[in-house]
């Protein structure tokens, strides 16, 4: 195959891992913000005051749009890792055992901007054991 056909490939491939934890950032801040009593009940078990569901809705949205983007997808990937490592602490603090989800969205954000980004690649090569 030709490196032409390899890079498209990988691009695509980074795009479609992206989508999975664009979507659900989108789903989960959208839901934030619209609300509703059940959201707000939940919310509150995790010890949060309800009027903090839309302010942390609209970083979770802004997060994934920056990610989305090309030129901001590096700074995106950073936000949505501190936004998901405060995910996980949460549910870690509140002994619920879901915090792997918010781990792996993480790690699929990385991997997806590795695969459909050639400068990260460069900076971060993979190599084979000597």
């Amino acid at each position: 195959m030709t490196d032409a056909i390899i890079g498209r490939g990988t691009r695509w491939a980074g795009r479609i891992v992206s989508a999975i934890p664009v979507l659900m950032l989108l789903l989960s801040g959208v839901f934030k913000i619209v609300g509703g009593s059940q959201m707000d009940r939940d919310w509150a078990s995790f010890g949060y005051p309800p009027g903090a569901l839309i302010p942390i809705g609209v970083t979770e949205v802004v997060c994934a749009l920056l990610y989305v983007f090309p030129p901001t997808a590096a700074l995106g990937a950073i936000l949505v890792t501190g936004y998901l490592g405060g995910a996980v602490a949460t549910h870690v603090r509140v002994s619920q055992p879901v915090f792997l989800a918010p781990a792996l969205l993480g790690a699929l954000a990385w991997l997806g901007l590795y695969l459909r980004d050639p400068r990260l690649r460069a900076l971060l090569p993979l190599r084979r054991a000597p």
